[in-house]
């Protein structure tokens, strides 16, 4: 009896420690490729010009918008940060994911519940085999015990799944945090380049009404004819209907501002100033970092891992369970025998189930678990797909735009030139006012082109730095003990 004893303690001790059934964990490589056997480039593309920024300290941190130097812009990003209603659903989210953690955590341990009662009991007279009634009580402190071995780690790998999707929902919140301040940032620009234009359009009213002016005395002196006056009449009415044109898109700016820092349009008010600021230099980053900084190719990851796990559960149900039970307590017939020594009873014992047919579900759970694996190794390898195209679109933009700033500017300058000619010429009385008409549309074209460019370089940096993730990277991700608990 004796030899028996070990072998029966290694036996419940495996029985406790149990085993996993099921795929370990094998992170899928990026793609390149059609067969996503190869690694992401050394490179990007479009990144001939595009270098690490120096000092180091301009590095993109977790406040990338302070490398704009804007104030303004700061201010109104750290308003979105705490008052954000769709970042607060993000973080709501992210407090539930950790609370599954919990609630799965808790099939580790063993339940323990207790149901004391009290009740009178009166037998049937009509009962069988009864002759007389009697009336008794019937006091009950029962307290009941069940446990669940985990030996084919079912209970293991939902904690598992539960912990990479708390991870997962993290990477979510920081997702929705960069796009959300990324989209204030584009907005922002988006209506300082208004101001740009407001600014722009203001003066060249200004100077259409000094051309009016110029051409209404010609009239009067009688160098010009009536239709000169008339044109720079047009003229000036136009431009008066556009510099009104761009205060509503200014406003539609300023009021999705408003709500993206979680204030009502009435409560905010942004004062004019013209877009001056010049695009950043952004910190350079290679193909294999993108996967390591974007929240949301962290997401895809991490959800890859929970769909591995949930393989492993799939195949457990294939197994027994095995659960042990106990009951124990006092039960008696007044409040004078109930907690007494004789009346304890108790019981305990294992239990072990096994389903023996369930009409193919288990296969079906199982093979739906392996086609939602493949799905989110897809989404994975989409997502990195997706990434690199972003970083690529943007180095792409800043690269063309920076070439057509200084092409614009140089053809800003010599429209004006023009211009400056053709009304010389005007008052000269050598060309007539159709010219200057022209040569004022041409120039005032160019001049809204100079600050459309500006705007879309700035959106460019903006999105450039988005796709780059901000300054998050995944050493961000909680680790494993900081949502135990």
């Amino acid at each position: 009896m004796k030899s028996v004893r070990p072998i029966l303690a290694v036996t419940l001790a495996v029985l406790l420690s149990g085993c996993e059934v099921g795929p370990k964990y094998v992170r899928a490589t990026a793609p390149t490729s059609a067969n996503f056997k190869e690694q992401p480039p050394d490179s990007f593309k479009e990144a001939d010009q595009w270098k690490t920024a120096q000092p180091a300290d301009q590095a993109l941190r977790g406040k990338w918008w302070e490398i704009f130097g804007d104030p303004q812009l700061n201010s109104l990003e750290e308003q979105l940060t705490v008052s954000n209603q769709n970042l607060k659903v993000a973080e709501a989210r992210l407090r539930e994911a950790r609370a599954a953690v919990r609630f799965n955590r808790a099939a580790q341990f063993p339940t323990i519940s207790a149901g004391p009662g009290i009740s009178s009991v009166h037998d049937s007279a009509n009962r069988p085999y009864i002759r007389t009634t009697s009336n008794t009580g019937d006091f009950v402190l029962p307290i009941d015990f069940s446990y669940e071995v985990d030996l084919w780690g079912r209970v293991r790998r939902t904690v598992a799944a539960a912990r990479e999707e708390a991870q997962a929902t993290t990477a979510d919140y920081a997702t929705a945090s960069l796009s959300l301040h990324a989209e204030l940032a584009i907005d922002y620009f988006e209506l300082r380049s208004a101001d740009a234009q407001k600014q722009l359009l203001d003066d060249t009213v200004k100077a259409y009404t000094d051309a009016l002016q110029l051409t209404s005395n010609r009239f009067l002196g009688g160098v010009a004819p009536k239709s000169d006056v008339a044109q720079a009449q047009t003229q000036l009415d136009a431009t008066r209907v556009q510099d009104t044109d761009v205060t509503v898109a200014r406003s539609q700016f300023e009021h999705a501002i408003a709500i993206l820092i979680g204030k009502p349009p009435a409560e905010l008010t942004i004062p004019p100033a013209p877009l001056d600021l010049q695009p950043p230099v952004i910190p350079g980053a290679l193909p294999t970092e993108l996967l390591e900084r974007r929240p949301d190719i962290a997401a895809a990851e991490r959800r890859m891992a929970e769909a591995n796990q949930q393989i492993g559960i799939a195949r457990a149900a294939y197994f027994p369970t095995l659960s042990l039970n106990g009951s124990a307590g006092f039960e008696g017939t007044s409040l004078l025998n109930w907690l007494n020594w004789p009346s304890r009873f108790w019981a305990v014992g294992p239990q072990m189930l096994e389903t023996l047919y369930d009409g193919g579900r288990r296969r079906a759970n199982s093979e739906t678990a392996l086609a939602n694996y493949d799905g989110t190794v897809a989404t994975y390898r989409q997502t990195s797909l997706t990434a690199f195209q972003e970083v690529e679109d943007n180095l792409a933009a800043l690269r063309i735009l920076n070439d057509e700033d200084q092409q614009q500017t140089q053809a800003t300058a010599s429209a004006q030139e023009s211009l400056q000619l053709f009304t010389n010429r005007y008052k000269g009385g050598v060309d007539t006012y159709l010219q200057v008409i022209n040569a004022q549309t041409v120039a005032l074209q160019n001049e809204r082109n100079n600050v459309d460019i500006q705007r879309r370089r700035m959106d460019a940096s903006v999105l450039l730095i988005k796709a780059l993730g901000g300054g998050w990277g995944t050493a961000e991700l909680p680790k494993e003990s900081s949502i135990r608990h």
